[in-house]
């Protein structure tokens, strides 16, 4: 079969999280051919892949987001849309529900012969007026016009594309990923399939309420934008995968149908963590994070929880292992942030091959805003390393279990509170015992309930069940 995947910022650009669960698909499903359809913010890293990609990954389809213009030759044009259409645009921009059927006939007809010639025709511009006149007219109609542009151009353009043709479509998040999807299923009647590892809409809806360069009578406009991407693929995908419960029940609070959903967790190949090399010197202690340096996964908590450790813990080292490109700003502010507070042994290493390191670590830590079930922890679980974890995702449930036996493989705090993180690493340190018995309590059930084998299995199973109907 052929199984295009269709992946956000993510593979094969980024390294680690999703990217890493889908080159370790790909690699296990040798029997099925792969089309990546890479949606990325900006073409300058256009090939530069992070990942050596197997040999049935047959096409990688880009789409650069900075790739979009305003340069149409027919603008103002009026072009014939059904009464439906509009509609559809017209609730779209609203924020209320509508059939995202009646957008997809709109860009499979193609009447128009580029983005701009549509988005700059009549037909959008009395919408988008009579969208501001009904719901904005105490705001400044140049920045309704250029937020308006900011959300649909986006997803307009994306759907301009041609989608490749194949057997099963599978995104791995709502957003732009799962409307593509979707629009795939819809022009080539293929069943889709929604893997969605955190849960894209309240990611979006958490940056949205944060963010700055977004005024205030914008925000609720932004995030029932996101919420509707996420309806679309909620409501088209024929199978819904969530890695743990607590993620299924907020797809079902946010409108996932409870029976097209089914729960397979993420899982891990033990062996990989056999025999790794351990630390020569046995007098300090190592501290790491297997961590990309972007904001969600807030390395700046990190570093004030490590000031605290070291002023109790004088031979701590702290090891930063992971990615440092993505958001070269955040890495700088990150870097000035440890030089203020006098951190010298706090190392950024970069992206790293995680075996030539985790064994050297004495305990582990993650202090994410947000995260699914990452692999990151898992690992770090079947390397028989403790962690000091923020409360987020599947966090809790993978450290402390849900009474299953295997007792508790570190310590779990609040989201940005360093005080506690710094007091759970202080305690690890000081106990050699406590680290070992969380190790080995963590090595535990990860192998017994998070094996790669198991993960890879299941989706065996469910293209091939999909494919063959």
């Amino acid at each position: 079969m052929r199984i295009c995947i269709f992946a956000e910022g993510s593979y094969p650009y980024v390294l680690g999280g999703v990217s890493s669960w889908i080159d370790t698909l790909a690699r296990s499903c040798p029997e099925h051919e792969f089309i990546i359809y890479a949606i990325s913010a900006e073409s300058k890293n256009k090939g530069q892949y992070r990942y050596q990609l197997p040999q049935n990954i047959v096409e990688i389809k880009d789409v650069f987001l900075d790739e979009i213009e305003l340069r149409g030759k027919e603008k103002g044009k009026r072009y014939k849309l059904e009464e439906k259409q509009y509609q559809a645009i017209k609730e779209l921009m609203n924020g209320e529900q509508f059939s995202w059927n009646d957008i997809f006939k709109i860009f499979k007809e193609k009447s128009f012969k580029n983005i701009a010639d549509f988005f700059m025709s009549k037909n959008v511009f009395d919408i988008i007026k009579n969208t501001y006149i009904e719901k904005y007219p105490y705001t400044p109609f140049t920045e309704f016009i250029w937020t308006i542009r900011s959300m649909y151009l986006c997803l307009f353009y994306l759907l301009m594309q041609n989608l490749p043709e194949a057997d099963i479509y599978h995104s791995v998040s709502t957003g732009y990923a799962g409307v593509l999807a979707s629009y795939g299923k819809y022009l080539f009647n293929k069943p889709y399939i929604l893997s969605e590892h955190g849960i894209y809409t309240r990611e979006r809806e958490e940056e949205i309420i944060r963010a700055d360069w977004v005024k205030g009578y914008y925000k609720d406009m932004w995030i029932k934008y996101f919420y509707n991407l996420s309806h679309c693929a909620y409501d088209n995908a024929d199978v819904i995968t969530s890695l743990f419960n607590n993620n299924k029940q907020l797809q079902i609070e946010l409108g996932a149908k409870e029976e097209k959903i089914c729960i397979i967790p993420n899982g891990v190949d033990i062996k990989r963590f056999y025999d790794l090399p351990t630390k020569e010197d046995k007098s300090i202690i190592n501290i790491g994070a297997i961590i990309r340096v972007v904001p969600i996964k807030d390395i700046k908590t990190m570093l004030r929880s490590f000031s605290f450790v070291k002023k109790e813990i004088k031979e701590a080292v702290f090891y930063i292992m992971g990615p440092t490109e993505e958001d070269p700003e955040y890495y700088e502010e990150c870097l000035q942030m440890a030089k203020y507070m006098n951190l010298e042994d706090v190392h950024f290493t970069g992206a790293i091959n995680i075996t030539e390191y985790i064994g050297k670590m004495d305990m582990l830590v993650l202090t994410s805003i947000s995260e699914g079930q990452p692999i990151a922890l898992m690992e770090g679980m079947a390397a028989r390393k403790p962690h000091v974890s923020t409360n987020v995702g599947d966090c809790q449930d993978l450290l402390y279990g849900r009474d299953d036996g295997y007792g508790n493989a570190g310590f779990v705090e609040y989201v940005m509170d360093y005080n506690s993180i710094a007091k759970s690493i202080i305690k690890l340190c000081n106990d050699e015992n406590l680290r070992l018995n969380m190790g080995q309590n963590g090595y535990d059930r990860i192998s017994d309930l998070y094996r790669k084998e198991d993960f890879i299995m299941h989706y065996k199973n469910l293209y091939q069940k999909l494919g063959s109907e």
